[in-house]
């Protein structure tokens, strides 16, 4: 791919956001980048593979799939471009991928090797900042998770359920869980949260189905 293009590429993702011209010039011609495709309904990443390189997905959707520890549900999220696959994977105590990721259309991605992402944030300041505020972004929000107030009715602990297992907040989302288990993990009943859910069915927030729930707008039900 020509310099040209991959430094209009660079300015998508934010990771690269802030760096100066000149600066993204010397990326576009000096770091080794891989180039791939990947047809519809191709697997991109397993969960537990390593992660030995940057990801971004600069055309196409991917579906991000998730799984409870013991199997019993798993949440799927669609990602559009421009979008990078677990950029905190790289690092860290557990350098590898946690959740599965299938390309949902055709699929065009580059990639930057571990080594040269190394080289990157030493020579680039910007990159270094822009890579330890996303960590420390995702820390945050994990710390604030534990001072939130306690839902106050089923309703609320039902939505706040669906919004935390969502790596994104916003977009189309497809849980597969059966009642029973929504019950335990919310420790009431499973006519009564059979109840909530057809009530946000009725407002149009989400979508049940047999052993599914649809969210078509996360950012609508947070809202809500």
């Amino acid at each position: 791919m020509p310099a040209l293009r991959i430094y209009d590429q660079l300015l998508q993702f934010p990771l690269f956001q802030g760096m100066s011209h000149d600066d993204l010039e010397i990326v576009a011609g000096h770091i080794r980048f891989g180039f791939t495709k990947v047809s519809a309904g191709k697997r991109i990443v397993s969960a537990g593979d390593p992660c030995q390189q940057l990801l971004f997905v600069i055309s196409g959707t991917v579906r991000v799939e998730q799984h409870a520890d013991d199997g019993s549900f798993s949440v799927q999220e669609h990602m559009g471009a421009p979008y990078v696959i677990q950029q905190e994977a790289i690092f860290g105590y557990y350098q590898r991928y946690t959740r599965n990721v299938v390309a949902q259309s055709d699929v065009s991605l580059f990639t930057i090797d571990k080594e040269e992402v190394l080289q990157l944030l030493e020579d680039f300041l910007v990159f270094r900042l822009n890579m330890v505020n996303h960590c420390a972004t995702q820390t945050q929000k994990l710390s604030q998770q534990l001072w939130r107030g306690a839902p106050q009715s089923l309703r609320e602990r039902v939505i706040r359920f669906l919004i935390a297992h969502c790596s994104y907040p916003a977009g189309s989302k497809t849980f597969f869980i059966l009642m029973e288990r929504l019950a335990q993990e919310l420790n009431d009943s499973r006519l009564n949260v059979s109840r909530v859910l057809n009530q946000l069915q009725y407002e149009g927030l989400i979508e049940l189905h047999r052993g599914r729930i649809i969210i078509p707008q996360l950012e609508r039900l947070i809202q809500s």
